[in-house]
């Protein structure tokens, strides 16, 4: 977030991130919260599209993080929601299968979608849960025309057991070439128990990757080493 407002709770507060919302949902909310310092653009842009995006932090009990979503990359906001707010959750995974907007699908991240989406190969839509996030996650939620010629495609892949290190090859492999074909970028997320971590990252086999969490990034060399031991 290029701002984000100070937490209406103490810090000492802030121990858990409520499960029933996670991270890249969109959240319609029937209001959004007021605090000091709010970019002027972020009423306008919750007029428009009352929705936010949960993201990564830790939260006092009855709230959540959420960013707001403006105009351009510029404008976002990283600000905090009431559990009282929330009306309704779309899940990226939720959207693997919807359509754009009339006269919209031509734009070249709705192209790769669909080339992911009709893949005789089955190599995402056959062994994964995962959807899009990003621009065309939004659009496709609140149907209000935000992609442009121009916007890459981010998508977010569900990976609660270990990921080959081959698989993650031949998964980006593929994404990168729908992509390639669509003339834009494809920017994947591995979810983990970790945290998010770059598909890229994985598939490159380097000794530590970038985990995100609402605790915080780390690095570590296994992002599925604690799902482990509490099988074990």
């Amino acid at each position: 977030m290029q701002v984000c407002a100070t937490s209406p709770f103490a810090q000492e507060q802030a121990l858990a991130s409520d499960a029933r919302w996670r991270p890249h949902d969109l959240l319609q909310l029937r209001s959004l919260s007021v605090f000091d310092d709010e970019p002027p653009w972020v009423r306008e842009a919750f007029a428009r599209a009352p929705y936010a995006v949960v993201r990564r932090a830790l939260a006092a009990d009855g709230f959540v993080a959420i960013g707001v979503r403006g105009v351009g990359r510029s404008q976002r906001y990283g600000t905090w929601a009431q559990l009282a707010e929330i009306v309704h959750a779309v899940s990226p995974d939720m959207l693997a299968k919807a359509a754009p907007l009339d006269g919209r699908a031509t734009l070249p991240a709705f192209v790769a979608f669909h080339a992911m989406q009709s893949d005789p190969s089955g190599l995402l839509a056959g062994c994964f849960d995962w959807g899009p996030t990003g621009s065309v996650g939004f659009e496709l939620t609140t149907q209000i025309p935000v992609v442009s010629v121009s916007s890459d495609l981010d998508l977010l892949i569900r990976t609660p057991e270990p990921l080959s290190l081959e698989l993650a090859a031949a998964l980006l492999n593929h994404l990168q070439t729908c992509g390639h074909r669509a003339g834009i970028r494809v920017d994947a997320q591995l979810e983990t128990p970790a945290g998010g971590v770059a598909l890229s990252e994985w598939a490159a086999g380097k000794a530590r990757v970038m985990a995100r969490h609402a605790r915080g990034p780390q690095l570590i060399a296994d992002p599925w080493a604690d799902n482990r031991s509490e099988n074990a």
